[in-house]
């Protein structure tokens, strides 16, 4: 027997167990999921209720919307602090045109939605314009808003949002809340947008390298513009929804959720170098942290210990994403 007829079994095992791993890291998240959900039933009986899991969606539609909103800026490898701030002072100035100004909810809403998306054009024009390095930027432009927002509420929380403002946060169908279909309507149509469209092949392409595909024809300044105007836009309809659910702002809204904002997406494979992530992985992403949040509140553990599990939860998100990025691609 030859060399090389020995070592074939060998060659197709190293193979076979190559794919294996590359498999486990792509799918690690769902992986979690499953193991945890099983961790706190087998802890908890009510984890598994009917009545939890609607806790468990409704708790994700604002994380997600707002995970969804960080992963599109990640995917073009830049990234925006701002967003859960930007959250926050949108939605103020919605509540804000509603009481203050008058206007009907429907269209104080619309001008939240309308400065939130600004937000996020002027911030792509920043970064792509005067060359500014997203990561300052945009951690200034957050502080901005956080101060902006304080100093539109006074330090006080807006209450007198009308019903119609916080409808779609209390609403349910058979039982169901209603809000988790705003989040799955917005994976969905973000999910033919990146995988269908020019739009979408071209952020892929932007934050693989830009360079090549500046040298292609695209226009990676507009591309990058483009990305962070949308980004604001979702950040600015997860402020809503938030204020929706709660039915107040308060003069810090939002500024919780940056920690799981931008760990969500990564965690769900969605690549801190550009150019790799999905929709699907920004929702496992997003539930493995709420299971998490709610299933420790469950369980009765300090909730200190959550956003050092979180913290931990990034950096191990990191670390597999660097592995899979340099063995699998």
């Amino acid at each position: 027997m030859s060399n090389a007829t020995a070592n074939a079994p060998q060659a197709d095992g190293k193979a076979n167990r190559r794919a294996i791993l590359g498999w486990v890291l792509h799918n690690v998240v769902w992986i979690w999921l499953i193991a945890l959900v099983a961790i706190f039933g087998a802890f908890n009986d009510f984890f598994l209720t009917v009545m939890n899991l609607q806790n468990v969606m409704v708790q994700a539609t604002v994380l997600g919307m707002l995970g969804l909103a960080v992963a599109l800026p990640l995917l073009v490898a830049e990234i925006d602090l701002s967003i859960p701030a930007n959250a926050g002072f949108s939605a103020a100035v919605g509540a804000l045109a509603y009481s203050d100004l008058g206007l009907p909810w429907f269209l104080a809403m619309l001008v939240g939605l309308a400065v939130g998306t600004f937000i996020g054009f002027f911030n792509g024009l920043c970064i792509t314009r005067l060359k500014m390095v997203s990561l300052i930027e945009t951690l200034s432009m957050m502080i901005i808003l956080q101060g902006a927002l304080l100093a539109l509420t006074q330090g006080k929380t807006l209450t007198n949002l009308t019903d119609g403002y916080v409808w779609i946060g209390q609403a349910t169908i058979g039982g169901w809340p209603l809000m988790p279909v705003v989040f799955l309507l917005a994976l969905a149509v973000m999910g033919v947008v990146l995988h269908r469209t020019v739009l979408g092949r071209s952020i892929y392409a932007v934050g693989g390298n830009p360079v090549a595909s500046n040298s292609a024809g695209i226009r990676v300044a507009r591309i990058k513009v483009i990305t962070y105007t949308i980004s604001g836009f979702l950040a600015a309809l997860a402020g809503f929804l938030l204020a929706s659910w709660q039915m107040a702002i308060t003069s810090n809204q939002g500024s919780s959720y940056l920690l799981y904002a931008i760990a969500a997406p990564i965690i769900g494979g969605v690549s801190v170098f550009g150019g790799r992530g999905n929709v699907r992985g920004v929702l496992g992403g997003v539930l493995l942290l709420t299971v998490i949040q709610v299933g420790l509140a469950i369980i009765n553990v300090p909730s200190f210990y959550v956003g050092m599990i979180g913290g931990v939860m990034i950096f191990i998100a990191v670390a597999i994403d660097a592995v899979r990025v340099r063995y699998f691609g």
